[in-house]
C-alpha cells in the first residue's frame, strides 16, 4: 500500500492522461487505451464535459488545478495505482501496433528496461507528416514511475527515467491542430510560455538569434530534414514551426530590455 492507504499493483499498466476542455478527443483517446489496466484522468476544471465523457469510458477521474504542464503530469503519474505508467495527452492515441507491443511487454513484466520510447506520427490537415522536425518525434512514455518521472519546465516538459531505455515501433498518434488558426494560436501561448520560462531562468538573447534561429529551423526541418516531401503541409508546418522560434526570442529580447508586457 502507499502513503495514502490506496493499493499498488506493480503488475499492472496506468494510462494517465491530463485534461482540460477536450470533449471532442478524450474519448477516441480513452478508447484507444482501453486494454490498460487503468484510465486516470486529471482535468482542470473542464467546462465542455470532459470529465463526464470519461468517466463514462470507466476513467478514474481527479479534479484539479492547473499548475503548470510538468507538475500536472507528475501528480497523475503519483496518483496512479500501478507503477507502470503510459502517459499520453487527451490529442494522443495509441495505434494498434502500439497496443500490441506494449502489451506483449506487460505480459512478460516489463523486463529489462526502466520505459520505453515511441515515435509520435502528427496528423495535420488529414495526413500524417513523416518527415521534418515532426517525425519520428521519440518520446519516452512508457516507464517504470519508481526510476522516472516528468522533469524541466512546465512548457516543454520531458520525461527521464533512471536505467536503460528500450524503443518500441509501433505509432503513437498525434492529432493535435484543430485548423491553422488553432496550430498559431498555440504555438504563440507556447513562444509566450516559453520566453517567460527562459527569462526566469536567467536566460537572455541578442537580436542575432531573433534573426537566424527561425531561418535554422525552418532550413533544418524542411530541407535538411526532408520536411518538403510532406508537400504543401510540410510547408506550412515549418513555417508555423519557424514563426513559434521567431516569437519566442523575439519576446526574449524584449523581456531583456524590460519592454514585455
Amino acid at each position: 500500500m502507499n502513503d495514502e492507504g490506496r493499493v499498488v499493483d506493480r503488475s499492472g499498466l496506468s494510462a494517465c492522461i491530463i485534461t482540460y476542455n477536450e470533449a471532442d478527443r478524450i474519448q477516441e483517446c480513452l478508447r484507444s487505451l482501453s486494454f490498460c489496466d487503468e484510465l486516470l484522468v486529471v482535468d482542470s476544471h473542464s467546462t465542455d464535459g470532459t470529465r463526464e465523457l470519461a468517466a463514462a469510458l470507466g476513467a478514474r477521474v481527479i479534479e484539479r488545478d492547473w499548475p503548470g504542464y510538468r507538475s500536472q503530469k507528475q501528480f497523475t503519474i503519483e496518483s496512479a495505482r500501478h507503477d507502470w505508467v503510459l502517459c499520453l495527452d487527451a490529442d494522443e492515441r495509441v495505434s494498434e501496433p502500439l497496443r500490441r507491443e506494449v502489451e506483449a511487454l506487460r505480459a512478460g513484466g516489463f523486463p529489462g528496461y526502466a520505459g520505453w520510447s515511441v515515435p509520435r506520427i502528427t496528423d495535420y490537415f488529414g495526413r500524417f507528416l513523416r518527415h521534418g522536425n515532426a517525425y519520428p518525434d521519440r518520446l519516452v512514455r512508457l516507464f517504470d514511475r519508481r526510476r522516472g518521472g516528468w522533469i524541466g519546465r512546465e512548457i516543454h516538459e520531458n520525461t527521464r527515467v533512471q536505467g536503460r531505455v528500450g524503443r518500441l515501433h509501433g505509432h503513437l498518434q498525434h492529432y493535435s491542430y484543430r485548423s491553422l488558426a488553432d496550430h498559431q494560436a498555440r504555438m504563440q501561448r507556447y513562444a509566450t510560455l516559453m520566453a517567460g520560462a527562459l527569462y526566469d531562468s536567467g536566460r537572455r538573447c541578442g537580436f542575432g538569434k531573433v534573426l537566424l534561429n527561425p531561418q535554422w529551423r525552418f532550413f533544418r526541418g524542411y530541407l535538411l530534414r526532408l520536411g518538403f516531401l510532406d508537400g504543401w503541409r510540410g510547408l506550412v508546418f515549418a513555417l508555423v514551426e519557424a514563426g513559434y522560434v521567431r516569437r519566442k526570442y523575439l519576446e526574449l529580447y524584449m523581456r531583456g530590455r524590460g519592454l514585455a508586457n
